[in-house]
């Protein structure tokens, strides 16, 4: 009897111990599957509002509307989910956000009409922006701190690949079904979220205890929205009306700065602030959030730049474009798992951090040598070893900002880490979108600087005879009767030189930011073993 006991109490412990890390791991589902609800859904509409502008007789300009009203959305709200789950508890905010994104989403899908589909979208984005910081804070209170980077790579797989994963899924989705089965297809998949976070996600006892205390910042609230909303709208739209040669986004503009800065210096002095501007003194989150800004900033414009790349110039299909940018899911994927292996062995991963930055600068001076006769595999290799870098860099990021913060802060350093994650993400496709364009018009008027009439010429009689037998065009015919041809396909090919010249361009210049990336890592906390503040 003696000796039985202590094996009773080790295999009392070895059961404990499976339990304890099976239940982490349901959790760690729970919430990966509403991260990649949210993320899927805001990327999956993309490739469908073609198809929308049909169904409504809609402009190009109006029908973009649907993506802006869930970004802005979603920016406003995404810094208020420390408060709210403070207000009213975590689990049920998380629950209510699944709920109405599953509704808004049945709605979206129903909608007969512009207006209907952009109010229920900004719905949408509402309850969509408190899924990924609270799965992230969720996360990071269930697993203990040796294991952290390993839940910031397990959810950041299902965080960076399902952008890559929209386009094509959304694209076989409305080619063979219909475009509202982009939305349809978020209801089951809800219900089965809301099942398990209902069941295997609970509150920590510190959080119940904070619910419900503390009154508004309603300042705060305004200045928020005012800030994010309006900016968001400028950064996303201000491209499409030329930025400050329109008044209105010189309004926009000044409100929003004013707000921003009055927000800043309100929620520093408040005793009770909506967002807590506060944790930014903590130099080890600030470092990891600034780095997070200069990466997404890379990362999503780079997601504009390689589309127009591969379908304007080299004039692949959206499908083909995106089969060629999928790869670069599998690097991440691979690098994310590599993290998480050696993650909880205890090593310092610092180092790798580092390496990443490398990786993304490598892949970004690759691509800044690509030209119009490469073949497919010159871009996939590089967009491959990006992949690589990113899931180095994020998982790290992640694990050092929030381990880095008390407990009962947990809620307000996911979201503001979020938020930063969109900022960069923002400002990336805005800034790069604009050079482009800027630096298109600065080119083409270098190169047209070497060109003549008889480069016209030379170009429509390169050879005698056009493929298929069939007579060449004349270029002494197309001046008496007046036609243009020669002088297109003059034009056609200096705006295709001259786009492929500022990518390249661009890609360097990315490739150089990352020089500034690789410096900010040496400020990087140490990560390894390192308990929560605030934790025992």
């Amino acid at each position: 009897m003696e000796g039985g006991a202590p094996a009773a109490a080790v295999s009392d412990q070895a059961q404990h111990h499976a339990a304890e890390t099976a239940r982490k791991w349901i959790v760690a589902a729970s919430v990966i599957l509403c991260t990649i609800l949210e993320v899927l859904d805001s990327s999956i509409v993309n490739v469908a509002l073609p198809h929308m502008q049909g169904s409504f007789s809609a402009t190009i300009d109006e029908v973009t509307w649907v993506v802006t009203t869930y970004l802005v959305a979603a920016g406003i709200m995404i810094p208020t989910t420390g408060w709210i789950s403070g207000q009213f508890g975590r689990k049920s905010y998380f629950l209510f956000s699944i709920a109405t994104f599953v509704i808004s989403s049945a709605m979206c899908g129903a909608a007969q009409s512009l207006n209907q589909m952009v109010a229920f979208r900004f719905l949408q984005g509402i309850a969509g922006a408190a899924l990924q910081p609270l799965s992230q804070a969720i996360l990071m209170e269930t697993f203990p701190p040796n294991e952290q980077t390993l839940a910031m790579a397990v959810w950041g797989i299902g965080l960076m690949v399902a952008p890559i994963m929209g386009p094509t899924v959304g694209g076989y989705i409305t080619d063979n079904w219909n475009w509202r089965w982009n939305f349809y297809i978020n209801v089951p998949i809800g219900i089965a979220a809301a099942f398990m976070v209902s069941t295997f996600v609970h509150d920590p006892p510190y959080l119940k205890k904070l619910k419900g205390q503390g009154s508004a910042d309603w300042l705060g609230i305004v200045c928020l929205v005012l800030a994010l909303g309006l900016g968001e709208i400028v950064m996303d739209r201000g491209d499409r009306a030329d930025w400050f040669a329109s008044a209105w986004v010189w309004y926009f503009s000044i409100i929003a700065g004013s707000a921003f800065i009055l927000l800043i210096w309100h929620e520093w002095r408040t005793p009770e602030p909506i967002v807590q501007v506060r944790i930014l003194k903590n130099r080890n989150f600030s470092v990891p959030t600034l780095l997070l800004i200069l990466m997404t900033f890379t990362a999503y414009g780079m997601q504009i730049l390689n589309p127009a790349f591969l379908q304007d110039l080299l004039g692949y299909t959206a499908a083909r474009a995106g089969m060629a940018m999928a790869p670069r899911g599998i690097g991440l994927m691979a690098a994310m798992f590599f993290l998480g292996g050696i993650a909880k062995r205890g090593f310092d991963t610092r180092p790798l951090v580092v390496f990443g930055f490398v990786l993304i600068g490598v892949a970004s001076w690759r691509l800044g040598s690509l030209n119009l006769n490469m073949s497919e595999w010159n871009f996939m290799a590089p967009t491959i070893i990006q992949g690589v870098g990113m899931g180095l860099i994020f998982p790290n990021l992640s694990a050092a900002a929030l381990s880095s913060i008390p407990r009962e802060q947990m809620g307000y350093g996911a979201s503001l880490f979020s938020m930063s994650r969109n900022i960069g993400g923002s400002i990336g496709t805005s800034v790069l979108t604009t050079m482009l364009v800027r630096r298109e018009q600065v080119q083409q008027s270098y190169l047209v600087q070497h060109l003549s009439v008889f480069d016209a010429w030379r170009l429509s009689n390169a050879p005698s005879r056009m493929p298929g037998g069939a007579p060449h065009f004349n270029y002494m015919n197309s001046l008496i009767n007046g036609q243009n041809r020669p002088f297109a396909l003059l034009y056609s090919s200096v705006q295709t030189q001259a786009m492929m010249i500022s990518l390249n361009n661009i890609y360097r210049m990315l490739a150089y930011l990352m020089i500034l990336g690789i410096v900010l890592c040496f400020l990087l906390p140490r990560t390894r073993g390192k308990a929560p503040a605030g934790a025992h």
